[in-house]
């Protein structure tokens, strides 16, 4: 075995099939970094080592079955709020423990597609806080500076892929659980579209929002637990140019945080690097449903899951007390308040959507700062709510998010962004998110692993339909951006077969290109074949005013595709402009 054993579930899995590097040592390196990590507050309990042992021996017999098992022999840990078979389940309150009879569906599926778990992770207390700090286990230590906050609620699963003791982990998230402690660990934290990922086995937060996560070094490790934790929906992916919503200037709030407001700005032009259109959007309605979350009637739900466990713990249960008082609020809330609450979030979902419109994804800052452990003793309620400020919304809407690194302070703690996209879109954002990864190269976690090789990269198929256009729906001309908003792409630039006049029709502005198929005495007419996303034909149908329409289209190499057509009742009178080729060579003449 080499000095140094990448962890990273691709590179175990090629070394596995090369035959240099078996179970047995990866296990055995595992141990010996958790042994050297020392008292680093991760771990609420582990396999033993005669365990883990046992079942490296058992892989290692089994290794002519590798191209079956998709997670051979891969390490990973699981936030001791899920179940796993014959370990005990806290949800960090040691009063609340009970001994899990059989492993949550996510964990099964893991493990049966060979994948061993190592261990229970820390978390803040029945998954109430995004700091990582509310557990009467420790803190888990962040790898980059301990005197910093890890992010909760999943602390001691992300600071264990991050400090390499695992290859990936399982967390949760309700209102950024999954998503803040990928931000301040510098890994990857994909949070799937509730419902995705099942919830069997989890010890509930908010049972309407919870959502099982995954915490990986690379959006292509994620990509592979995401493949055997779930059946992902096909969907659209992100084209080589997209559009992306962004914070408008007025809504960025980095609470006082100059260096994390550089760093946001910075991955904006980033993404503008990577073919990126940066729409400003109103963050107001995705704020105030954040804000529903823990000053709303959803914290009664809360309530629902432990509240009655709380009420009747002692002091020895080990409640935390900030969580206790989150928890048992959720009494002062009424039916009417819960009512009400639905009803305002509809408004502001409504709102929201409108503002996603076009947009392949959003992207924010994961968190607007980080905190010192020393700042949460001082503020433990107002600066957990600062770190949710863009992430509570997400389970609300029924959204999918991933949250990646993208860079540094000077001080050296990380910073992240998120990637917020429709429901069912987790394949397409981590396609992209493997983009970014290879365009902003950093350290993966706190750890000397690699990124994957690039075939190892998630590829979206989509399914997209070619249009032809021949007027100002054209690259640069006026009505090009319809197509933009609508995930257009341009595939190529060329004519029609010689079967066409082409017509400047009334209206404008200037006037309306109007093409009409002839029998005979036709022209090559100037186009472009843009392809769109198919679920967005019917969109662009809608934007198309009579009498022109979409037909087919003969191509000049033969081929047909749906395009622009005029009804020929129309061109009757219109301006003759087929000697000119094209809409541009118009254009130029008009004064």
């Amino acid at each position: 075995m080499t000095a140094f054993l990448d962890l990273g579930v691709h590179a175990l899995l090629g070394a596995y099939r090369a035959g240099t590097l078996d179970v047995r040592q990866t296990i055995e390196e595992v141990l010996k970094r958790i042994a050297n990590a020392g008292d680093d507050k991760v771990w609420i309990s582990r396999a033993s080592d005669d365990a883990l042992r046992a079942q490296a021996v058992a892989l290692d017999a089994r290794r002519d079955e590798i191209d079956r098992l998709p997670l051979y022999g891969v390490p990973f840990a699981v936030k001791d709020n899920i179940d796993v078979a014959g370990m005990v389940t806290t949800a960090a309150c040691p009063g609340f423990a009970y001994d899990a009879k059989a492993s949550a569906e996510v964990v099964r599926r893991l493990v049966d597609a060979g994948a061993i778990v190592i261990g229970k992770t820390n978390l803040d207390q029945f998954a109430t806080g995004l700091v990582g700090v509310r557990s009467p286990y420790g803190v888990p230590r962040n790898p980059f500076d301990a005197s910093y906050v890890p992010g909760g609620s999943s602390s001691g699963s992300a600071v264990a892929v991050s400090s390499g003791l695992v290859s990936f982990s399982l967390g949760t998230d309700t209102a950024g659980s999954g998503r803040v402690p990928a931000g301040f660990n510098n890994i990857v934290g994909l949070k799937p579209t509730p419902g995705l990922l099942s919830n069997e086995g989890m010890v509930p937060a908010c049972r309407s929002l919870d959502c099982t996560s995954v915490f990986a070094l690379s959006c292509a490790d994620a990509d592979a637990v995401l493949a055997v934790a779930a059946e992902p929906h096909a969907t659209p992916s992100i084209g080589r140019t997209f559009r992306f919503g962004i914070l408008d200037t007025k809504d960025a709030e980095f609470f006082g945080d100059a260096a994390y407001a550089a760093l946001y700005a910075q991955s904006i032009e980033r993404l503008k690097g990577l073919g990126g259109t940066p729409v400003a959007i109103d963050y107001a309605p995705f704020r105030d449903a954040a804000q529903l979350l823990y000053n709303g009637p959803w914290v009664a739900e809360r309530t629902a899951a432990v509240g009655a466990f709380m009420e009747a713990a002692d002091d020895a249960a080990g409640v935390w007390p900030t969580t206790r008082a989150i928890v048992l609020s959720g009494l002062e809330y009424s039916a009417v308040d819960a009512f009400e609450g639905q009803y305002r979030l509809a408004e502001l979902k409504a709102r929201a959507f409108a503002q996603m419109e076009g947009l392949d994804f959003l992207a924010v800052p994961t968190a607007g700062t980080i905190y010192k452990l020393a700042d949460l003793e001082r503020e433990p309620v107002l600066y957990n709510s600062h770190l949710g400020h863009y992430t509570n919304f997400v389970n609300f809407f029924g959204l999918s998010a991933l949250a990646v690194p993208a860079g540094f302070r000077p001080d050296g703690m990380p910073f992240g962004i998120t990637l917020i996209s429709s429901a069912n879109a987790e394949r397409a954002l981590l396609a992209f998110g493997a983009r970014w990864q290879r365009a902003v190269p950093l350290p993966l976690g706190k750890t000397m692993s690699r990124l994957p090789q690039p075939e190892n990269d998630p590829v979206v198929a989509e399914d997209r339909v070619p249009i032809a256009v021949v007027g100002a729906h054209m690259s640069g001309l006026p009505l090009n951006g319809q197509l933009l908003e609508l995930g257009g792409r341009l595939q190529t630039a060329g004519r029609t077969a010689p079967a066409y006049r082409f017509y400047a029709l009334p209206g404008g502005p200037p006037h309306r290109p109007g093409l009409v198929r002839v029998a005979e005495g036709g022209g090559a007419i100037e186009l472009e074949v843009w392809s769109l996303p198919v679920e967005r034909i019917g969109d662009l149908l809608r934007r198309i005013p009579a009498p022109l329409g979409l037909g087919t289209v003969s191509l000049a190499d033969g081929t047909d595709v749906l395009g622009f057509l005029c009804e020929a009742h129309a061109a009757q009178g219109a301006k003759d402009i087929t000697s000119l080729g094209g809409w541009r060579a118009y254009v130029a003449t008009l004064p």
